[in-house]
Parts: C-alpha cells; structure tokens; sequence
C-alpha cells in the first residue's frame, strides 16, 4: 500500500532554516509527481509545492516563493523540502503528498494519498 512518512519538522527561530524529507513506498516514485501541503493551526490546507515526476518542472504558493526549495532523487526514492528564511506565519504540519498523474497540481484535489505530517513551528 501507498506509505508516505515526513521526517525533519522541528523548532526553529524566526529566519532559520529545515529540511524536510518524505520516504515513499507502495508505488513506483518516478512515476509521480509529488507536493507539499501545510495545514496551520486553525487554518485550511494550503498547498506549498510540487514537482514533477522527472524533477524538471517545480511550482510555489506565493507565500513560500524564493525561500522554499523542492527537489527529488528518483534514485533514491526521496522528496525533499528545503525551507529557509522562515517566518512565524510558516508553522503548520506538513504533508507530502502524491500527485494522481505525472505532474504537479495546485489543489489538494490533485493528490491522493498523504503522509502523517510533521510538525513544523517558527517561533523565538
């Protein structure tokens, strides 16, 4: 079955950096194009990021553009989501998620199975 498990989230000041990582299983990773989901506290999912199953073509909320990094290794089966300049307003769980086609999709209807989360909190 589809497994998607975040690691990384953690306290971090405001400015710092994280890095999270997603370890899929149950499908075949390079076949899919992959996102990032937040959830803050009291708030509604918002999407983050994508990327496509070959890596080649990214996408970013306006909110996280420039300072938030998505990538993958195909060979690795390994999503990353390199987060810097953080800010207080960027706490929330993260979700990894996987895309229904190849590509990535700004909605959260665009994918189907998701992580657990990781617990992401900004603050000094």
């Amino acid at each position: 079955q589809v497994q998607l498990v975040e690691s990384g989230g953690g306290l971090v000041q405001p400015g710092g950096s994280l890095r999270l990582s997603c370890a899929p299983s149950g499908f075949t990773f390079s076949r899919y194009g992959m996102g990032w989901v937040r959830q803050a506290p009291g708030k509604g999912l918002e999407w983050v990021s994508g990327i496509d199953s070959g890596g080649t073509s990214t996408g970013y909320a306006d909110s996280v553009k420039g300072r938030f990094t998505i990538f993958r290794d195909n060979a690795k089966n390994t999503l990353t989501l390199q987060m810097n300049s953080l800010k207080p307003e960027d706490t929330a769980v993260y979700y990894c998620a996987k895309s229904v086609t190849t590509i990535w999709g700004r909605g959260t209807v665009d994918y189907d199975y998701w992580g657990q989360g990781a617990q992401v909190t900004v603050s000094s």
